[in-house]
């Protein structure tokens, strides 16, 4: 498992997943979804996955992005994107910044 913090420190990390999680509740709010609505269309067993999402407790398996970005009605690819913002910003800034 991937688990590189980018050479950020703990705190700086700790920030990303907690901007994360504000814009994951903005986004699901703007969808008028509960976490229980969003937990059951994105196919996790419990709802309380993301609240800790949304708290910066964890973070969206890769795998399950497609998911997210339908639940969330995004496009797949805006959707990683944003969430590169937050998870991988080593990466965002290569493919992004210049964009």
């Amino acid at each position: 498992m991937y688990g590189n913090p980018q050479r950020r420190s703990a705190n700086d990390v700790q920030e990303l997943r907690r901007a994360a999680g504000r814009w994951l509740k903005q986004r699901r709010e703007a969808c008028n979804l509960s976490q229980r609505d969003l937990s059951t269309l994105v196919g996790t067993d419990y709802y309380t996955f993301i609240s800790q999402l949304e708290t910066g407790r964890g973070r969206i398996p890769p795998d399950r992005y497609r998911a997210w970005a339908e639940a969330l009605q995004m496009d797949p690819k805006e959707f990683v994107r944003q969430i590169l913002r937050f998870y991988d910003p080593a990466t965002y800034e290569i493919l992004f910044e210049d964009a």
